[in-house]
């Protein structure tokens, strides 16, 4: 009997980087990172001499220079005397404040158009893909400065609300006035303020707010706790307990009761000499930009969430028909929780989308991040290098912080396969 024993590993030469499988991937990465850390140094270094060249350094140091500008809508307190660094934080929520707005109100009008496209009545459906057909495809740009334009010539004056016959009326039992300066909108008072708690740099929170906060909170919990009780029951007995109304108390009776002691009502505007006082007027720079982020990408959340009913098999609904559910029951029992898989991952591109296409609130005069930092800020202190690249940081985070959360959702909502 013959012992054939294995070959040994050839000896290391340098021809096995490149030839040899083990090692050909490794060497490719290594070269590659190299290329591309030696291109950001040169990039690096050309910055440095060409600002060198130019008399100037990169630091930071402008943050904390006087601003020296007015901003129209501040969610915090602002003058022209705070900091840029101050007007860079009133843009970043500026920004905020009309995405997240956006993000909502497209998103509900996304699904209803989404549904309404697969409606049997043929009309319906035809008005709904005009509508989507008409916003999806003209520029959004265009559809801010014609709903801007809309605003501002077309409404009244705040002058024409006044007198018995005036020639305008409020709206939304006389709580709402459009003007072609602002919405004057009503506001919420309290018979009984608590007070307010001060974070420093002139910021307050009211009491009021922190305690809706923790009452929402806890009836989350709750809530959950509900649920968790009910499947335990399930699993025990095969019968699943009546649990609506205890989620209903839950989460809405600690607020009423809030709502109660606290006094919360409120507060139409009204007209005082030549403006509306009383109440919270927003710029129609805000409103128009929210109404055509709104309106654009709910366009495209139409055909997402239409695409993602298409993808669930016909035979879900008849099956959910065979049992005797209606119609929209099947919708939103059956059909839309599957199609959630196909729906969420396109639908993380436009809420990004809709965050970084906020930036066009400059062509209508709204100060979000790109009027603050990367316009006024930029142009007063000449640190274009700088502003640009905090810029690019700011809207990179907001990007990555949203495609985590709606990740983790998506991850939540797929379905768990066994």
């Amino acid at each position: 009997m013959t012992d054939v024993s294995a070959p040994g590993n050839p000896p290391f030469r340098l021809s096995m980087l490149i030839h040899d499988r083990r090692y050909r991937s490794l060497t490719f990465q290594v070269i590659v990172f190299i290329l591309v850390m030696a291109g950001l140094w040169w990039l690096v270094d050309n910055t440095i001499k060409n600002l060198a060249l130019l008399g100037k350094n990169f630091n930071f140091g402008f943050l904390f220079q006087r601003a020296g500008y007015d901003i129209p809508q501040t969610p915090i307190p602002y003058t022209s005397d705070d900091t840029h660094l101050r007007a860079a934080v009133v843009g970043l929520l500026n920004t905020l404040i009309v995405s997240v707005l956006g993000c909502i109100a497209a998103t509900f009008l996304g699904i209803i158009v989404g549904v309404a496209r697969l409606s049997k009545n043929w009309l319906f459906a035809r008005l709904m893909t005009v509508f989507v057909e008409i916003f999806r495809n003209m520029p959004l740009l265009l559809w801010i400065l014609i709903i801007y334009a809309i605003f501002t010539e077309i409404l009244p004056t705040p002058a024409a609300y006044r007198g018995e016959d005036a020639a305008w009326s409020m709206i939304f039992f006389d709580h709402v006035a459009l003007t072609n300066r602002y919405t004057a909108l009503p506001t919420i008072a309290m018979t009984n303020d608590p007070g307010s708690l001060d974070l420093g740099a002139r910021i307050t929170v009211n009491w009021a707010t922190i305690s809706f906060v923790a009452a929402l909170t806890l009836g989350v919990i709750a809530r959950r706790m509900i649920r968790n009780w009910a499947q335990s029951v399930q699993d025990r007995t095969g019968e699943r307990p009546r649990t609506w109304w205890m989620s209903l108390a839950v989460m809405t009776v600690p607020s009423l009761i809030l709502i109660r002691y606290f006094g919360l009502h409120l507060v139409a505007p009204e007209l005082t000499g030549f403006n509306f006082t009383g109440g919270l007027n927003v710029s129609n720079a805000l409103v128009a930009l929210w109404l055509a982020l709104t309106l654009y990408t709910a366009a495209f959340i139409a055909e997402i969430v239409r695409a993602g009913i298409l993808a669930v098999s016909k035979g879900q609904t008849e099956a959910a028909y065979a049992l005797g559910l209606r119609p929209n029951r099947t919708m939103s029992l059956v059909i839309l929780p599957q199609a959630l898989r196909v729906i969420v991952p396109p639908l993380i591109s436009q809420y990004l989308n809709l965050t970084k296409n906020s930036s066009l609130a400059i062509a209508v005069g709204y100060m979000d991040l790109r009027g603050t930092l990367g316009g006024t800020t930029l142009n007063q202190t000449g640190r274009e290098l700088e502003a640009i690249v905090l810029m690019m940081l700011t809207y990179l985070a907001l990007s990555l912080i949203i495609s985590g959360a709606m990740n983790i959702f998506n991850a939540r909502v797929k379905l768990k396969e066994r």
